[in-house]
């Protein structure tokens, strides 16, 4: 999704962000979740569970305030939003979803433009 369709998309969301905010990534990372054999590293969040993280950044959590934040937090676990979602706290998410990038990026912020 470009800056534009994010800024038409969610109007009241960017009122709250500052002006240089001009990519997804300022507000949401969202990466595949694999299971990598060449790592030692423990995997908090298991790919056969959930094969998308979502990491909520520290700027969309402190402009959409922590009692919003706790509130999406339930949503996006028990709203049916995706198959399958766990909030591993500080922002960082499990999902399991058949949706692409773009769309559980629509679904997360659809959810804070809908409350704001």
């Amino acid at each position: 999704m470009s800056i534009d369709e994010l800024r038409g998309s969610y109007p009241k969301l960017f009122d709250k962000l500052p002006e240089d905010t001009t990519e997804l990534r300022y507000i949401l990372v969202i990466d595949e979740n694999f299971n990598d054999v060449d790592s030692d590293e423990f995997d908090a969040i298991d790919p056969e569970d959930f094969n998308y993280m979502v990491y909520v950044t520290e700027l969309l959590q402190e402009k959409i305030g922590e009692e919003l934040y706790e509130k999406l937090a339930i949503t996006y676990e028990d709203g049916g939003i995706f198959e399958d979602c766990y909030d591993a706290s500080d922002g960082l998410f499990g999902v399991m979803t058949k949706k692409s990038e773009d769309g559980i990026a629509r679904a997360f912020l659809d959810e804070i433009e809908r409350v704001l």
